[in-house]
């Protein structure tokens, strides 16, 4: 007798990405509730499960959804408005546009594009620091997108949600209080930085993520210039510090870590602290390369960001990739990142960073089902030797063919079908007029 299931992906490659790296040749993916029942030979897979809805991925390769571990979403609104500038003239610029621009509905219409954008790269989750989140939940929920979101804390005069610090621990408490629990996702918490916020602030908002078993995201390190700025204040640089405030740990996630010493590596090794590599802002922003060489080899989980639309300018996570696969060969060691290894890093070690990876990050029964495939037949893509090289070399994110975030199909065809993509876009180009701006 058949077993039902709300979704079969069948008869393409499906590249597991568990921890054998397992490859099923003309394999299929059977999904019921958002959950993956089975990974398997599609002869076999198909004659056990009877489908509501079906995907033929004949031709084509099967992975994980990748996972963006550190955007700003909303950014899209500003894409292409501060090129070409150091990191401390790019806040200059965005921290006083973002006071002047933002409101709930804005940060929704460019979040609706921002996840027409991701959808459409493969990207099936991400890790989203902004203000009005609760209006970026609204908008992934309604398209079915996996959005890991929450408060954000950053002491500026005038921040853009109106909220000042001294409200912010009791607003933010009362948001984690009301959050629904949901599998494949947590509690989050975001501060800002080591300079935007006090020590004292720091541990606060530290306590509070621990008494919610939350995730806590920073930037830290990010270019020499904001560690001599730490330091100057502190007299310690944004690892130590933060080492120092107890805060380094397993529920701590670091954006960038760019500008690290011997030491801070051994300490985030030491205490299961993960970071978040942003190799395309990180270049573009001249803050130099992390240094995830040796990262990986003292133990640390590094998972990939895109960062927001204005310091990267896309979403591609598969750029990304690529780019990580690539800018640390540039020591003279083209074994420093390898391509299996930045595919890792954009799925199961992406949702590692993030305290995820027993539900998202591989294509594994009793895993949430979020899955893409990718059209292999391309020129760029032809012949088809290993499919990791392919990935992390050679592929697009206009590759991806279809996407799906718990069993549900939200890229059938590349034709987006739970969120109007004409009129997000209408909508996000008719708010971007800040010509005024300079």
């Amino acid at each position: 007798m058949s077993v039902a299931a709300d979704l079969l992906v069948h008869g393409g490659d499906i590249l597991t990405v568990d921890d054998a790296g397992t490859l099923v040749r003309d394999g299929a993916v059977a999904v019921h509730d958002g959950e993956i029942l089975a990974v398997g030979p599609a002869e076999e897979l198909c004659a056990r499960y009877a489908a509501a809805d079906t995907l033929d991925a004949t031709g084509c390769l099967v992975l994980p959804g990748l996972v963006n571990t550190h955007t700003h979403l909303a950014m899209t609104l500003l894409r292409g408005r501060a090129d070409d500038v150091t990191l401390q003239g790019f806040l200059e610029r965005v921290i006083r546009w973002e006071s002047e621009l933002l409101s709930p509905r804005n940060v929704a219409a460019a979040v609706r594009v921002a996840v027409a954008e991701s959808v459409r790269a493969g990207v099936t989750s991400a890790l989203d620091m902004y203000w009005f989140h609760e209006a970026a939940e609204r908008v992934a929920q309604e398209s079915g997108w996996r959005l890991h979101t929450g408060p954000t804390f950053m002491d500026v005069p005038d921040p853009a949600d109106g909220i000042a610090y001294e409200d912010r621990l009791e607003w933010a408490r009362r948001d984690l209080a009301a959050r629904p629990a949901r599998p494949g996702t947590r509690p989050i918490l975001f501060a800002h930085s080591t300079y935007t916020l006090s020590p004292d602030q720091l541990t606060d908002i530290a306590t509070l993520a621990r008494d919610f078993g939350a995730l806590l995201h920073i930037h830290a390190a990010e270019n020499a210039t904001e560690v001599a700025t730490v330091e100057a204040a502190h007299g310690k640089r944004p690892v130590e510090l933060l080492d120092s405030l107890g805060l380094l740990g397993p529920d701590l996630l670091l954006a960038h870590a760019v500008d690290l010493t011997g030491p801070e590596i051994v300490a985030l090794a030491r205490t299961g602290t993960s970071v978040a590599h942003c190799p395309v802002s990180n270049l573009k922003l001249g803050c130099g390369i992390a240094p995830v060489p040796r990262l990986l080899g003292a133990g640390v989980t590094v998972g990939l960001g895109t960062d927001g639309a204005v310091s990267s300018n896309t979403l591609d996570l598969l750029g990304a990739v690529r780019q990580a696969a690539l800018v640390h060969k540039a020591g003279g060691d083209p074994t420093a990142v390898g391509a299996e290894q930045a595919v890792r890093m954009a799925t199961i070690e992406g949702a590692r960073a993030l305290g995820l990876d027993a539900h998202l990050g591989s294509l594994e029964a009793g895993k949430r089902a979020d899955l893409i495939v990718l059209d292999l037949n391309r020129p760029h893509l032809t012949p088809r030797h290993d499919a990791w090289s392919m990935l992390a070399y050679a592929a697009q994110s206009s590759d991806v063919r279809d996407t799906v975030v718990d069993g549900r199909v939200l890229m059938r065809d590349r034709a987006l079908t739970t969120l109007d993509e004409t009129a997000a876009l209408a909508d996000l180009e008719a708010l971007s007029d800040v010509e005024a701006l300079s």
